[in-house]
């Protein structure tokens, strides 16, 4: 089989890494698609793993799904969704869930939000008439046209989705395109909080995978996804905590932490609060005080190790518990089990310690897969977090959480806990069997999720195009995504702008680089012409060398001769002188001659 997996970033493949690989091993081709790249910090973390991910199984590959930021329905599709996420929070069950309404409220379009406060439709019908009219808007905004090419040319058997239910999600274009095709879908429910915390599921996959009935029963109630698509699979996510062993033994642990291996410790797990909530380190260290104030000997000289949550980590740059004996901040950077070596040294931290204590995060639920006594206390400055959602109740109704809601019941129900712990107990396995492994606790998840993947692709599903209402209703829409278009979609008008930014960035580098060229090109020229201006200059000094060489030598022949034309000139003017004398003494030789005589 070719099975697309649709997810909103690389952080879910953690959470469906098991049934990745299990389908991988089957020899199935399992192709994860992300959303959209992610730029932030974390995101490199999640896209590492993904690459060992895939680099582990020949079968598995991933990408970024694609998304034409140009397109002029970008916006107005987001506006749409964010309208009909912001209704679902306004029904009666969400009225104890005051932070949900108002996260979902505060990304809304303010046109939807004063829709739905207006006198005349704040009614239960009213609701209902923008749902409606918002949910045609919905279906009849065009999708993606660069995502419905790919996944279309991609020719999955089956479509795998999650979580589906962000708000805004654009993978709502994602079960649209595999219904239009007729491509089996299911939803596959990534977290225990996704379906009664986040947004709707419109339209409707062809299965859905869930943890347990209490998920069953939100898929139905809260949905409205028919009874017979809901698959019941159990937690797969959490199958690597099932039958697991301790790398480390316990007093080695201890000091790799840096806690006494002398002492018991507990385990305080950090959480992903809500934007704008008290911060959890603080409180930690507040209740650390407390611990050893309040608490008996026992308590007061256990140790602590404090797990911070990866996307709170910033939190305790401004919080020092080196004030505290016997206490550790461990690991340091906040680091997510995204890998073996950090599952390990997870797992190690959840088994040896004593007692777990949290607020609200899926830490608790492995803490209690580990069979360790889960504590939390209930403080109203933190309900939004916990008594203020709908999923934290689950925890507390099917028992896995000793709550208190005052710091010396709290503590004392920690003393408890501690003198009485026992690694070779499990306190919490009803609630794991009815909440993990609804099918048994020897029958891990990931098998059964497989098996229900496979089964999909004889599913008899035929291609649903869209209705024949759609065009007119989206022609009556364009004028509005026009106006809208580059107004809302933050996320989409950040790509934009780095988009925008990375051109203009490449027009400087290519700029710079035309420029260099040129200089380089003048540089060269340059040195061209000052070479053949020194060729030429060395030839004409070589010429002109020359040509003294041989006007020395013809003034040297010139002068030679002319020496020897003066030594002959003088030689001549010798003899004639000679000759003269010659003459002139003969002459008075002769004028004498008789005078000689006489005498």
């Amino acid at each position: 089989m070719r099975i697309l997996f649709s997810t909103r970033n690389f952080w879910y493949t953690r959470l469906f890494e098991p049934v990745i690989r299990e389908l991988a091993e089957r020899g199935h081709q399992v192709h994860v698609l992300a959303e959209r790249g992610e730029r932030n910090l974390l995101s490199r973390d999640w896209n590492a793993a993904m690459a060992r991910l895939a680099g582990s199984h020949p079968n598995i590959s991933f990408d970024w799904a694609p998304l034409r930021i140009e397109n002029d329905w970008i916006d107005l599709r987001q506006m749409i969704r964010l309208g009909i996420d912001h209704l679902r929070f306004l029904e009666p069950a969400y009225a104890a869930a005051p932070k949900l309404a108002e996260r979902a409220r505060v990304r809304t379009p303010v046109w939807v939000v004063r829709l739905a406060d207006a006198p005349v439709l704040r009614t239960r019908a009213g609701r209902r008439l923008i749902k409606f009219l918002l949910r045609l808007a919905e279906r009849a905004v065009p999708i993606d046209p660069d995502l419905a090419d790919y996944i279309e040319a991609h020719r999955a058997d089956v479509i795998l989705v999650t979580p589906l239910v962000v708000l805004g999600s654009e993978q709502q274009d994602v079960v649209r395109i595999a219904r239009r095709i007729g491509t089996p879908t299911a939803l596959c429910v990534g977290s225990w909080d996704h379906l009664s915390s986040k947004a709707l599921v419109r339209d409707q996959p062809d299965r859905m995978f869930v943890w347990n009935e209490t998920q069953r029963q939100e898929a139905v109630a809260l949905h409205r996804v028919p009874a017979e698509r809901v698959i019941v699979t159990g937690a797969q996510c959490f199958d690597i905590w099932f039958g697991r062993t301790p790398t480390l033994d316990r007093e080695a642990f201890c000091r790799k932490v840096g806690l006494d291996p002398s002492r018991p410790f507990l385990l305080w797990v950090c959480s992903a609060l809500f934007e704008g909530s008290p911060s959890e380190a603080e409180f930690v260290a507040r209740w650390i005080g407390e611990l050893r104030a309040r608490g008996n000997p026992m308590l007061r000289e256990a140790g602590i190790l404090v797990r911070p949550h990866p996307k709170r980590k910033s939190e305790w740059d401004t919080v020092d518990l080196g004030g505290f004996a016997n206490v550790a901040l461990w690991p340091p950077r906040g680091a997510a089990p995204m890998d073996p070596p950090t599952q390990s040294d997870y797992f190690d931290s959840m088994y040896h310690g004593a007692v777990t204590v949290g607020l609200n995060t899926s830490a608790l639920i492995e803490a209690g897969i580990v069979g360790r006594a889960v504590h939390t206390i209930l403080l109203p400055e933190f309900y939004e977090n916990q008594e203020g959602t709908l999923h934290f109740h689950y925890l507390l109704q099917q028992g896995l959480l000793r709550s208190a809601r005052d710091m010396a019941s709290h503590v004392a129900q920690l003393d408890a806990s501690l003198a009485g712990a026992d690694p070779g107990v499990h306190h919490n396995r009803a609630f794991v069997e009815g909440f993990v492994r609804p099918r048994g606790l020897d029958v891990a998840a990931t098998p059964v999720f497989a098996d229900f993947v496979e089964s999909m692709a004889s599913l008899p599903i035929h291609p649903r195009p869209d209705p024949a209402w759609v065009p007119a209703v989206r022609w009556a829409l364009t004028p509005l995504a026009r106006t809208t278009s580059g107004t809302f979609a933050e996320q989409i008008s950040r790509e934009r702008r780095r988009r925008e930014k990375r051109r203009r960035t490449d027009e400087r580098r290519a700029a710079l680089e035309d420029a260099r060229a040129a200089q380089k090109a003048r540089v060269a020229d340059e040195r061209r012409l000052r070479r053949e201006a020194e060729v030429r200059e060395r030839q004409e000094r070589i010429a002109r060398e020359r040509q003294e060489a041989l006007l020395a030598k013809q003034r040297k022949r010139e002068a030679k001769l002319q020496q020897k034309e003066e030594r002959m000139a003088q030689w001549q003017r010798e003899k004639r002188r000679r000759a003269f004398n010659a003459r002139l003494a003969g002459f008075y030789r002769r004028l004498l001659r008789p005078f000689s005589a006489h005498q």
